[in-house]
């Protein structure tokens, strides 16, 4: 069987839980690179058991970051670059459609749309995710944030690609679904809350920042304090995320509490 050309890169550490179910289906692609940070568990033993090329990076706390700093020095045999975590698995509805599609010239990256999965729960409602991780590594990267370790975050998380040309959507999607406890949930979302608040005040003082249309609505409403509210409003009602169970209302709740913790942070970085 010929193999797709794309080289996927996943970004990892400590993701011996994930991992396998992450790889294992993405056999069909000519080149897989796993970039890792310094692992302790066996992501590294069961990266090199699947065949997948491993590189490690390390952070410096400025510019690039994981995806980029990939971007940058891996060897990437292929113009088409797919971005994965461990806890996102692609489908063979997805694998087939993105084969078929990178060969139309007119586009130069894609917008990949997730499957959403929460307390062991799949959600049919709330408010869909997706990012535009598959692009050509000739027209696209992730966007350059001056910063100087406003946290321990490694890699790309709410930075969003900036890619020349025609970005299409491809239909199926890919499966978000973390192994890992709600715990780790609830500590990465307090890592992310910091990021965001000095992520806003940053862009408080620069006037020539690029926004995609869902962070000017993100930051748009932070600026007026009323983000919290109007998320869990939109999502559990709007979206009806109610139809989802008890683990819809637990989402758009723990969603609505990592965007008062955004405020919170805020203010008390401005009371310094």
């Amino acid at each position: 069987m010929n193999k797709i050309p794309i080289s996927v890169i996943v970004s990892v550490k400590n993701e011996a839980q994930n991992l396998p179910s992450c790889l294992d289906k993405l056999k069909r692609f000519s080149q897989l690179i796993v970039v890792d940070s310094g692992s302790t568990d066996d992501t590294i033993i069961i990266a090199k058991a699947m065949r997948a090329e491993v590189l490690q990076f390390q952070w410096n706390g400025k510019f690039p970051k994981k995806r980029n700093w990939a971007l940058q020095n891996a060897n990437l045999l292929n113009e088409w670059i797919l971005f994965l975590d461990a806890d996102e698995f692609v489908t063979d509805e997805f694998v087939n459609e993105i084969e078929h599609k990178i060969q139309d010239p007119t586009y130069n990256g894609f917008t990949i749309r997730f499957e959403n999965y929460f307390m062991g729960r799949k959600l049919k409602y709330g408010y869909g995710f997706q990012k535009s991780a598959l692009f050509k590594k000739s027209k696209g990267a992730y966007e350059k944030i001056e910063e100087d370790l406003w946290s321990h975050l490694d890699m790309e998380v709410h930075e969003h690609p900036i890619i020349e040309g025609k970005v299409g959507v491809i239909k199926a999607k890919v499966v978000h679904k973390d192994f890992k406890n709600l715990e780790h949930y609830i500590d990465k979302h307090n890592a992310y809350s910091s990021w965001e608040a000095q992520r806003y005040l940053q862009i408080r003082k620069s006037k020539n920042t690029l926004l995609s249309l869902n962070q000017k609505i993100k930051y748009g409403l932070l600026n007026t304090g009323l983000l919290p509210v109007v998320y869990f409003f939109g999502a559990y009602f709007l979206k009806l995320g109610f139809l989802d169970g008890k683990e819809g209302f637990y989402l758009a709740r723990f969603k609505s509490h990592y965007f008062f913790q955004i405020q919170t942070k805020i203010d008390l970085i401005k009371n310094k």
